[in-house]
């Protein structure tokens, strides 16, 4: 009898140390999730800034300069699905110029205006970017054409949904 008393206590006491596992990591995201929001509204300047040179740098696409970028709009986050990453992704309209000598010069529609996202990444408690532009998709479309990686999170700067 003593035994089955212990076991209870036992599986019990696991039982309760599981759920208590799981709560905390829930609010250990979502406070961290707090903390990325308020962040990007006080970085957005500087994010603008150091995508258009990060995108400028990759020199995608071939042939074109990148001369203009302004973030348009408030942030839509999501979370990768497997690394647990937060996302931002914020409308974007691009300018580019051709390059002398890329090919790309007797096109008329290089000085068109492009529309698209801009992907920033939360590490470290610090917004990031690589410049990566999700072209011709707005924010919330490029997290539902990526939904298999991207799980979205309530926009609370709009008090809508990402998706």
């Amino acid at each position: 009898m003593i035994w089955k008393l212990l076991a209870a206590m036992v599986v019990g006491t696991v039982v309760f140390a599981w759920l208590a596992r799981g709560w905390w990591r829930q609010r250990r995201a979502a406070d961290q999730l707090e903390r990325a929001h308020k962040a990007f509204a006080s970085a957005r300047e500087r994010l603008e800034a150091e995508f258009l040179s990060a995108a400028a740098e990759r020199g995608k696409p071939r042939g074109l300069r990148w001369v203009r970028c302004d973030l348009d709009g408030p942030p839509f986050f999501a979370i990768d699905r497997t690394s647990g990453d937060i996302f931002a992704l914020v409308a974007v309209i691009i300018g580019f110029e051709a390059v002398a000598g890329g090919g790309m010069e007797d096109v008329e529609a290089v000085g068109n205006l492009r529309n698209g996202s801009a992907v920033f990444r939360w590490q470290r408690g610090r917004w990031t970017t690589d410049g990566w532009a999700i072209f011709n998709l707005a924010p919330p479309d490029a997290i539902a054409h990526y939904t298999q990686n991207l799980v979205p999170v309530t926009n609370r700067s709009t008090g809508g949904s990402t998706a």
